[in-house]
């Protein structure tokens, strides 16, 4: 099952800079519990890739923490769907890391009408309280 991992158009993980480990898993699974390696740890060293241009590299490097990202999955009794699995979230991981920042916002002042609705709004709660009181 030696595939590259596709993150997005422009970044392509080959399988040698994925590293693999397989151990028993808990949950499910009856007695093949005990005697199947089904659960998969997958490790990819962001720090180390050479598949990353710089530029993502570091911004990856800097929302992660670390240089390290390591997925383990469990969810399934097969060891496939659980490598499959461990794929698919390190490529999720990857590109929310890699993604551009969101655009800062503009600020901008209310309009006039817009603060002269909000005092008429307020005043007229005050008076509708002030109603309320006993004279």
């Amino acid at each position: 099952m030696s595939r590259p991992l596709v993150v997005n158009d422009s970044v392509v993980i080959p399988d040698a800079e994925l590293v693999w480990r397989f151990s028993r898993s808990s949950g499910p699974g009856g007695q093949g519990v005990n005697t199947t390696d089904s659960r998969v740890e997958l490790t990819f060293d962001v720090a180390a890739s050479t598949a990353l241009p710089p530029p993502l590299k570091a911004r990856a490097v800097d929302r992660l923490g670390s240089g390290t990202i390591t997925i383990a999955a469990s969810e399934y009794r097969s060891q496939l769907r659980n490598r499959e699995a461990a794929l698919h979230r390190l490529a999720q991981r990857l590109r929310e890391a890699i993604a551009p920042p969101p655009k800062r916002r503009r600020p901008t002042k209310p309009s006039r009408g817009a603060v002269e609705r909000r005092i008429a709004t307020k005043k007229h709660r005050s008076d509708v309280k002030r109603l309320r009181r006993d004279p």
